[in-house]
């Protein structure tokens, strides 16, 4: 029997060494060589048809990847991100020219405002949110210990990355029925921290707690909640917060060789978002390309 041949993962996104580059913060991926794959070849089936999902974090990285997964299984979009306009309309051209609907909300999430406004433009625009993807986040430059963490960066970190979370959830719950979807984004750090990013790290660590603890409340109302794990990720969070030296290398001691592209993050969002994932909940499910989680 003649089999259709398998893609070696090993090939499938370009492998160290890259650029040495060091991006002002927050990173564009316009200014980003080679550029992020978003999975432009993605064909849907149909599996997100008719729902709404709301993504922060949109106009780039894993953020705009989901977002043209979802559009192309048939969702409309609105997706918040926080001043990159370019990289944003760029996310919008790309769900409209899947021929779904898409809202770009700009706002600072480590402003509690923030959650309130990317909610009620979201209803405003749709009338309701199936499925919310907590994905935005903050790191910043790598440092040499938690000695070089000040208060006001660990503050920030922890504003955008779980405080944001946890009202996001709560002003969305509202305005999602059973069968809806809640999927936070976690990461590695949470299972092996880095010091350089020690506060990165720490709120992973919260999120997967988050997520689990949500879970046991959520599923009697039928709604899920489940997290994503990346590993290494080839977006402009990378350029923005690492030496050029290690952006050079990023990845490179991954088991595949290389870092994820944003393109092999999407599909696991697609599973959890739909109906295939309807007994699947408190899950972390880790997209590392072999990095252990545990």
């Amino acid at each position: 029997m003649n089999q259709s041949p398998s893609s070696d993962p090993r090939e499938g996104g370009p492998k160290p060494p890259f650029e040495a580059k060091k991006q002002p913060f927050p990173g564009y991926e316009s200014e980003m060589n080679p550029a992020p794959d978003y999975g432009e070849h993605y064909k849907g089936h149909g599996q997100l048809k008719g729902k709404v999902a709301l993504i922060t974090g949109g106009d780039s990285g894993i953020g705009r990847a989901v977002a043209l997964h979802f559009a192309r299984e048939g969702a409309d979009i609105a997706f918040a991100y926080l001043c990159e306009d370019e990289d944003a309309k760029k996310t919008h051209m790309l769900v409209e020219s899947a021929g779904r609907r898409a809202v770009a909300i700009r706002g600072n999430l480590a402003d509690p405002k923030t959650s309130e406004k990317i909610i009620a433009k979201t209803v405003d625009a749709f009338g309701r949110i199936d499925i919310l993807v907590n994905n935005a986040a903050s790191q910043r430059d790598a440092v040499g210990g938690v000695e070089e963490l000040s208060d006001e960066r660990v503050r920030d970190t922890f504003a955008v990355n779980i405080i944001a979370m946890f009202a996001l959830v709560r002003l969305a719950l509202p305005h999602m029925k059973p069968g809806s979807s809640i999927i936070n984004v976690g990461s590695i750090q949470a299972y092996k921290p880095s010091p350089a990013i020690l506060d990165y790290a720490a709120t992973k660590g919260a999120i997967v707690a988050f997520t689990k603890g949500l879970a046991q409340e959520l599923g009697p109302k039928g709604i899920r909640a489940n997290c994503v794990a990346p590993g290494p990720v080839w977006t402009p969070l990378i350029q923005e917060s690492f030496p050029p030296e290690k952006v050079a290398h990023f990845g490179e001691g991954n088991p595949m060789g290389r870092p994820a592209q944003p393109k092999d993050l999407a599909p696991a969002f697609v599973f959890l978002a739909s109906d295939g994932a309807q007994f699947v909940n408190g899950e972390i499910l880790g997209v590392t390309g072999g990095g252990l989680l545990a």
